[in-house]
């Protein structure tokens, strides 16, 4: 399959391409497509390879749009004069026949087309709008198989800050110690994460994208979900409630109108609030403990992708004595801690108990015995450990232990997990020997 992508320097369009030669070039093989060839279409290209690249693409990404313009006027030569020509171009000579038949052409719209709200008077909406209907008259008349998605919020990496995007801008900005400004906390935004987007976009080129119908104040929608068989037939729809509103309508398997399954939403003052919790996480050695699927998870993940390199590295306290080096790795608020202690020939370390706390060591190069007795009893039992069989070794609450280097030569390395993170004023560690 090959594949034309316009607007391919912009946010989207880096992302999407960037996935797409993962897949052509066999890193990404969890994904039921063939690639051969990614044609990529933006301002610096040669117009001439328009038509050529419209003759040989099997599927079409139109990313390619004006958002952020000196003169609202452009908003209407960028989203519709552009998209006009596309189409011209792919409806001459048949050049379409390809895509008609193979793949199919997906737009990427706006919320901001609905002309809802605060959206009422938008000119990119009415923009976006206009390249919406010429996307829906040309599958009216060629049959093509036309996907148009309306995009809320976008969020990621390599996203533009101080440009389209708030979230963007407040990542950039506390990453790199600037100040923000956020004049309504209470603004609830939708948050598109642009790896779901992608995720929809080449599942849309497998002929599985999730279909949906928009009402008439772009309120209330309903979606169907199409499985597609190998000859491009749907196998089956079903419906389900997506964002918003309150007029119910129908749905059907031939609408042109998709959507992606994941969003969030949040106001501006809970996004910063968590941007600067990462921050200030950071700036304590913590790692922050996030839901998988969360739109913190996600926040925390782009956030990290602003950090400059400065920030990227942080010198740790290593405690060191005769008996070698102790050091606290990571730090989580409820997880515990992860820490590595390197002893040196022949040295014992431990010789300690707790009522509560937990640990497990786990030696990763040289040879070690670790020791273990309950308190008040005699019995001690042992784990002969070493690099080249790494086990993981529990040590009990209630147990005194220890960790003996068996080497007269090289260090005992162990990485230590401890269910919390160490309290001067609870230590919860008593001195004692494990053999008497």
């Amino acid at each position: 399959m090959n594949i034309l992508v316009t607007g391919s320097r912009g946010f989207v369009g880096r992302n999407l391409v960037e996935n797409l030669k993962n897949i052509r070039d066999g890193k990404d093989q969890t994904r039921n497509v063939l690639i051969e060839d990614i044609y990529e279409y933006n301002r610096d290209t040669d117009p001439s390879l328009l038509a050529k690249y419209c003759a040989q693409a099997d599927f079409i990404f139109h990313l390619a749009g004006v958002n952020r313009p000196k003169e609202p006027a452009e908003f209407m030569e960028g989203n519709v004069g552009f998209s006009e020509k596309l189409l011209q171009t792919l409806a001459h000579e048949n050049a379409g026949e390809r895509t008609k038949k193979c793949g199919g052409l997906l737009l990427a719209s706006s919320v901001q087309a609905g002309l809802q709200g605060r959206f009422r008077d938008s000119a990119y909406g009415r923009s976006k709008l206009e390249a919406e209907k010429l996307f829906s008259d040309f599958a009216k008349k060629t049959g093509a198989r036309v996907l148009i998605y309306r995009l809320p919020n976008l969020f990621g990496k390599w996203c533009r800050p101080n440009y389209n995007s708030a979230v963007a801008t407040f990542c950039h900005n506390i990453a790199n110690g600037l100040p923000i400004q956020v004049n309504d906390r209470n603004t609830e935004l939708e948050l598109l994460y642009i790896d779901d987007l992608i995720d929809e976009m080449i599942v849309a080129l497998e002929g599985g994208e999730h279909r949906c119908t928009v009402a008439a104040d772009g309120k209330e929608r309903e979606a169907a979900s199409r499985k597609v068989a190998a000859d491009g037939t749907p196998e089956e729809v079903a419906t389900g409630r997506l964002n918003g509103g309150e007029d119910k309508v129908s749905v059907s398997a031939n609408l042109s109108y998709c959507f992606v399954p994941v969003t969030h939403q949040a106001t501006l003052g809970e996004i910063v609030d968590l941007l600067t919790g990462f921050q200030s996480l950071g700036r304590n050695g913590m790692v922050p403990e996030i839901p998988s699927g969360s739109l913190a998870k996600k926040l925390y993940a782009t956030y990290l992708s602003y950090l400059p390199k400065e920030s990227i590295a942080r010198h740790l306290d290593m405690h060191v004595d005769n008996r070698g080096v102790f050091t606290e790795l990571l730090k989580t608020q409820n997880a515990g801690q992860i820490s590595i202690n390197i002893a040196r020939p022949g040295i014992v370390r431990g010789e300690h108990w707790h009522n509560s706390k937990s640990e497990i060591f786990i030696v990763v190069s040289g040879h070690g015995l670790i020791q273990e007795r309950r308190i008040g009893s005699s019995e001690i039992i042992e784990f002969e450990v070493s690099g080249e069989k790494i086990t993981a070794v529990q040590m009990l609450p209630g147990y005194t232990h220890n960790i003996i280097n068996l080497s007269e030569t090289e260090n005992l390395v162990t990485v230590m997990w401890a269910n919390e993170p160490f309290d001067p004023k609870h230590p919860d560690t008593f001195y004692e020997k494990v053999e008497g």
